[in-house]
């Protein structure tokens, strides 16, 4: 078996992020490329042509993931990629490193020869849920798990649904099962962390251990709207303040339970929203993180208890609606192994991670032996024009990756 000697450089990194960064870029900084717009169509028409001229053959599938593949002696499959969607003013990393590191490591690879399993890079069509609630469309497509009712269902701020979008781009929204992949062994993706753990402490390569649980509900508190000037503050129901409570209350537990828990309230709707009319229905949003299910449930009873009890205390009503309810996924043994076999073969220091946020290795993990290699983010910035890693740090991560696919393919 021949020896992948050579190590992917930082220049060559910085060239694809730049010129996959550049489309669908904004005047004022960050990325809008949401899944099946123009900007997406010239990113996927750039990644095909650099596979292209890799030596790669390319296709793409009914839901627009495109595959970049070299064959092997068995068409059992190792893939590797992540998505080249964009978050609102997203930046250049996110998921996009994943795509562009698998791209290098092909390229490297190509020139062993064929491979005893088939090596294929994967840029998955849509994973951030920015233009449809459609999250993890590419990954869900593959595992055939997407329902026939969504192509019309998800539309997006346009009225557009996902499936005319399809259509738009050339794509058969009645050919979905199309998609559906049964031959993958493996899959492993690199990603930046996103967050500054891996920074802070000079890490330059994180395995995945376990991709966070995330619980996810509704608040709404009803109290009573009245006058704004004319209502004592000590007979008031104001629902707002009593939510305020409970949102502080939620922090407070989290902030003593200690990492790796984390709750936020980043969504708010106050009614009837006047400046002198004490407000009556506020409907916040909780996102509760755990890596731990158990705990996980655990922490949302406390927090709903809490918000009962500051409710009372208020003389106001609360409800809680679970809008989403996602178990944590460990990556598996094996794979994660021959990631941690290929850093120390290329002399490169890993920690252990936890993943605080999802991603399509979570869902790929449901059906397929999956692993992930974290790569820093300057001062954790992501989902954010600032999002940066060195690189020096990206290219380290290609050639780990390379390595990790020489192991598992070769």
């Amino acid at each position: 078996m021949a020896k992948l000697s050579t190590s992917i450089e930082p220049a060559e990194m910085q060239h694809l992020v730049e010129t996959l960064g550049a489309i669908g870029e904004q005047p004022g900084g960050g990325i809008i490329r949401h899944v099946y717009d123009k900007a997406w169509v010239a990113a996927r028409e750039q990644l095909g042509a650099w596979m292209r001229e890799a030596g790669l053959e390319v296709r793409g599938d009914a839901v627009g993931n495109l595959f970049g593949r070299i064959e092997g002696e068995s068409p059992r499959t190792i893939l590797t990629g992540s998505h080249f969607d964009t978050v609102v003013l997203g930046g250049r990393y996110d998921g996009a490193l994943g795509v562009l590191s698998a791209l290098a490591a092909l390229r490297a690879l190509r020139s062993l020869g064929k491979p005893r399993k088939t090596l294929e890079m994967v840029a998955l069509c849509e994973e951030e849920d920015s233009r449809f609630h459609s999250n993890f469309w590419g990954t869900r497509g593959i595992l055939g798990r997407i329902d026939a009712a969504e192509i019309d269902a998800l539309h997006d701020l346009d009225r557009v649904t996902i499936g005319e979008a399809m259509r738009t781009v050339g794509l058969d929204p009645g050919r979905l099962r199309d998609a559906m992949r049964d031959d993958i062994d493996a899959f492993v993706e690199l990603h930046i962390e996103q967050g500054r753990i891996m920074f802070d402490e000079g890490i330059p390569l994180g395995i995945v251990d376990t991709i966070t649980g995330l619980y996810r509900f509704r608040v709404s508190v009803e109290g009573r709207t009245d006058h704004a000037g004319t209502t004592p503050m000590d007979l008031r129901r104001d629902a707002l303040q009593a939510a305020a409570h409970m949102a502080r209350a939620m922090t407070g537990i989290v902030e003593d339970i200690g990492r790796p828990a984390v709750v936020t309230n980043g969504w708010w709707d106050a009614q009837p929203g006047a400046w002198n009319i004490v407000p009556g229905l506020v409907r916040f949003s909780v996102d509760l993180r755990h890596p731990d299910e158990a705990r996980k449930q655990e922490i949302a009873t406390r927090l709903r208890q809490r918000c009962d009890e500051i409710a009372a205390d208020h003389l106001v009503s609360v409800s809680y609606e679970v809008v989403g309810d996602v178990q944590p996924m460990d990556m598996h043994p094996s794979v994660k192994s021959e990631l941690a076999a290929a850093a120390e073969a290329r002399g490169v220091q890993w920690r252990p991670m936890i993943s605080g946020a999802g991603h399509d290795s979570q869902v790929m993990a449901t059906r397929i032996p999956t692993a992930m290699l974290f790569v820093p983010s300057v001062e954790g910035r992501s989902h954010s024009a600032a999002e940066y890693t060195t690189p020096e740090d990206a290219a380290r991560g290609a050639t780990v990756l390379a390595e990790a696919l020489h192991r598992l393919a070769y």
